[in-house]
C-alpha cells in the first residue's frame, strides 16, 4: 500500500469514525466507503481497533509536528503555549472530523479507557503542560495546576470548534461568522490573562 493510499484510508476512517464514533462505525461500512471488501480492509489494518489507533497516531503526528514547528519559530514558553493553543483551535477549525473525533475519544472512550494500551494525545498533552509549566510569571505551577490550564485552554477552544454547525444553526450563519472573526482574539486573551 502506497503512503497515499494509506493516507487516503485514514482520512476515510478518521471521517466515518467522527461522523459514528468507534462502536458505530463498523470495517464493513468503512471498507465500502473506501471501495474496498471487508477482508481487505483487515488485511492492511488488522481489526477496527488497529485502524483507529492508526487514526489517532495521525491526528497525534499532526499535533507533534504543529508544536515542533512553534517551538523552532518561538523562543518564549508563554508565546510558544498561547501560539500551540490558537494552532490547535485552527486546526479544529480546518480539520472538523479531527475535532470530533477528539471530543469523541474524550467523551465515548469509557469502554475501552480500561484495555487501551495506548493513549495517542498522551505525548501532546505532555508537551502542553511542560510549556505550562515553564511559564513562572505568578511563580511556579504544579503538574497538576498546568494540567488543569491545559484542559481549560483547550476546551474553550475545542468546545467553540465542534459546536460550529449547531451555532450556526442556532444563530444563523453571519452571526457565527462574525464571532467566528472575534473567537481568535478572544482566545488569545483568555491565555494571556490565566498564563499572568
Amino acid at each position: 500500500m502506497t503512503a497515499t493510499t494509506r493516507d487516503q484510508f485514514l482520512s476515510a476512517a478518521e471521517h466515518l469514525f467522527a461522523e459514528k464514533g468507534f462502536y458505530g462505525a463498523s470495517i464493513a461500512t468503512i471498507a465500502r466507503e473506501l471501495g474496498l471488501t471487508k477482508q481487505a480492509l483487515l488485511h492492511h489494518f488488522g481489526n477496527k481497533e488497529k485502524l483507529y489507533g492508526e487514526v489517532l497516531r495521525a491526528i497525534s503526528e499532526r499535533l507533534a509536528t504543529s508544536i515542533d514547528t512553534i517551538r523552532t519559530r518561538v523562543s518564549s514558553p508563554a508565546e510558544q503555549l498561547e501560539e500551540m493553543v490558537l494552532a490547535q483551535y485552527r486546526g479544529q477549525i480546518a480539520e472538523q472530523d479531527s475535532a470530533r473525533l477528539i471530543m469523541r475519544e474524550l467523551l465515548d472512550n469509557e469502554q475501552r479507557a480500561d484495555q487501551a494500551g495506548n493513549w495517542y494525545l498522551k505525548d501532546y498533552l505532555e508537551e502542553l503542560v511542560s510549556m505550562a509549566q515553564a511559564v513562572q510569571s505568578s511563580g511556579p505551577r504544579s503538574r497538576a495546576q498546568s494540567l488543569a490550564l491545559i484542559y481549560q485552554l483547550l476546551g474553550a477552544a475545542h468546545y467553540f470548534a465542534v459546536s460550529q454547525p449547531t451555532l450556526g444553526n442556532i444563530f444563523g450563519r453571519a452571526e457565527l461568522a462574525n464571532t467566528r472573526a472575534c473567537f481568535e482574539g478572544e482566545l488569545r486573551r483568555l491565555v494571556r490573562a490565566a498564563l499572568q
